[in-house]
């Protein structure tokens, strides 16, 4: 049997956890995916998948295979593109991580905007606040929110997003507003989990020094619309990215507080794998983004 056509089926049946589903995607019998599959099997002298009536699970080799496979006829598909379409028009599916927060405020739009310029690729969105392994996990490329470490990955900077120290009117009025980033200490904070130390904030006073205060406070969450709720309701004081706060401090119920010190910064970034060539459709998607956030 073709080689590819194995792959394909083996692909399909491993995203879409049916072999009946990938037979109506691929536009196969049943029965033919299921040779497939197992063509592929005994190609390789290993089980990929474990079935039962009920549910099919991929087994250790099957896991390893799949997030080579996926990148592999990702690549081909888009070779195929190349050759056929002459490069005009990237086509395929390209696979986006994106944190929570960030990618339900600005996603929809940008994506709606890029599949009007390229009807032929199709976006599929993973929103997600852990940093997932692109490689591994089968992603084509990720916007993160962070100030990246070295890494295999090519980062693109695509935008500043600067943190705002912000607090409800009624937690003011209770606790009043420090005067200095000092008093963060004794104050009630809300801290974002997924920082490398929640506990501790850098800042930077009106003279350019730096420092960083420890604080404490009743919640601890892994999303940031959690916090921000959290502090619109008076709960305590939160360091949060501007797009967050920013339709909170327009209707009053946040206020910044400390306006006169800097705190921490990130870049947004677009990152994706190394590759020879990098795909069509994931330059495309680049280039919109860095056209949307210019």
């Amino acid at each position: 049997m073709d080689r590819f056509s194995e792959i394909r089926a083996f692909v399909c049946v491993a995203e879409l956890g049916s072999f009946a589903a990938a037979a109506d995607r691929l536009e196969l019998s049943r029965a033919m995916v299921t040779k497939l599959v197992a063509s592929l099997e005994n190609r390789l002298g290993a089980r990929l998948m474990h079935r039962t009536t009920r549910k099919l699970s991929l087994t250790e080799a099957g896991e390893t295979y799949l997030s080579q496979a996926g990148s592999l006829l990702a690549e081909l598909d888009e070779l195929d593109a190349l050759l056929s379409h002459g490069a005009s028009e990237p086509v395929g599916r390209l696979r986006v991580s994106a944190p929570v927060s960030f990618g339900m405020r600005y996603l929809g739009r940008i994506i709606g905007g890029f599949h009007q310029r390229h009807p032929q690729i199709e976006v599929e969105l993973s929103l997600n606040d852990r940093r997932v392994d692109l490689v591994e996990e089968g992603f084509d490329l990720a916007l993160r929110v962070s100030n990246l470490s070295d890494s295999t990955l090519v980062a693109r900077r695509l935008a500043q997003i600067d943190d705002l120290l912000v607090a409800a009117p009624s937690y003011l009025a209770r606790h009043g507003a420090p005067a200095h980033p000092s008093e963060l200490a004794s104050h009630r904070c809300l801290l974002y989990a997924l920082t490398a130390q929640p506990n501790v904030w850098d800042y930077q006073a009106p003279d350019g020094s730096r420092d960083k205060v420890r604080v404490k406070g009743p919640l601890k969450a892994n999303n940031g619309d959690v916090l921000t709720d959290a502090a619109i309701n008076g709960m305590g004081i939160v360091l949060q990215p501007r797009f967050l706060v920013e339709q909170a401090l327009a209707d009053g119920g946040l206020v910044a507080i400390l306006q006169d010190y800097h705190w921490h910064c990130l870049d947004l970034s677009v990152v994706y794998p190394v590759r020879r060539h990098v795909p069509g459709k994931v330059r495309v998607f680049v280039d919109y983004l860095a056209e949307f956030f210019a």
